[in-house]
């Protein structure tokens, strides 16, 4: 086989060892994941905006993480306690958004999993708590509502979205 340069940069660039997906895939696959996900400050928006955003907001942490801090307006049920009571606490025609801490944690992927194993229509919201505090969105504690400075890494600095 020859090897043209291209072919040689390919094979020595990690990024492109395995090749790309065709945009037919690529496409299956981005759009899939958006259904499956949102993000921190799609969510903060719908729920800002004014009436009723379509979905409900599902904290699925212990109650001592609940009263660390929650998205304000945010169910409290904890994953282990889904098989028993999200029929009371939620409307299954209503899609649910579930958090739980922040990207190193799989809470919030184990909520979403066992709700739509009842019949609901789930997302998981991307970042979790940790990335809604970290962007800047007001969220409540057992002593009462908190807003920390959006980080700058997280959220940009003096506008109003990060225009993706």
């Amino acid at each position: 086989m020859v090897m043209t340069s291209h072919s040689a940069a390919t094979a020595a660039n990690p990024v492109l060892r395995v090749a790309p997906a065709s945009p037919a895939a690529a496409a299956a696959y981005f759009g899939a994941s958006l259904a499956f996900h949102a993000d921190v400050s799609d969510v903060a928006a719908a729920l800002a905006a004014d009436g009723d955003p379509g979905f409900v907001v599902l904290d699925s942490r212990s109650t001592a993480s609940w009263d660390q801090g929650h998205i304000p307006g945010a169910v409290h049920l904890p994953t282990a306690l889904i098989p028993e009571q999200a029929a009371a606490l939620l409307d299954p025609a209503v899609p649910v958004v579930t958090y739980c801490w922040g990207p190193g944690c799989n809470g919030a992927t184990r909520a979403a999993l066992a709700l739509a194993e009842l019949g609901f229509q789930v997302k998981e919201m991307l970042g979790g708590f940790e990335y809604w505090v970290r962007e800047g969105f007001a969220y409540e504690t057992w002593e009462g509502g908190e807003r920390r400075a959006a980080d700058p890494l997280t959220a940009p600095v003096d506008a109003a979205d990060c225009g993706c």
